[in-house]
């Protein structure tokens, strides 16, 4: 089975419109690919622009929404949400599968894929959230 057979068209769709912003940079506050992404306007840009789903402005307020999915159920196109201001919640991502997630990190870097197994985000894991219907 191809890498790209694993994912519901939907996720398909998320991951593929996640990737081509992959090396945006980081801005805070940032809604566009422009003038740069932070995590959650990442997050709505990708989920707008590849299935027209309109998630809300922050982390936080992502983390209300859709179902709650346990990490042994973890799907591509599921949000992954961290703590990485001393609150919960306060970061987001997009689940790729195989333990890796894609997310617009901090200020001074860009829009990447990095490994969920590594110590920082490991440490720091809240949980995740199913926006994608039948995922």
């Amino acid at each position: 089975m191809s890498f790209l057979e694993r994912y519901t068209n939907a996720a398909q769709d998320v991951i593929l419109q996640g990737l081509k912003l992959v090396g945006v940079r980081y801005r805070l506050g940032g809604n566009d690919e422009d003038s740069g992404l932070d995590c959650s306007g990442f997050v709505r840009l990708v989920f707008k622009d590849s299935i027209g789903a309109s998630l809300p402005r922050t982390a936080r307020e992502m983390s209300e929404v859709g179902q709650q999915v346990d990490t042994s159920q973890l799907k591509p196109g599921d949000l992954v949400f961290f703590n990485t201001m001393r609150r919960t919640f306060s970061h987001v991502g997009i689940y790729l599968g195989d333990n890796y997630f894609m997310h617009a990190p901090r200020t001074g870097a860009e829009v990447r894929v990095e490994s969920m197994g590594n110590s920082y985000w490991v440490q720091r894991y809240n949980g995740a959230r199913r926006i994608i219907e039948g995922n």
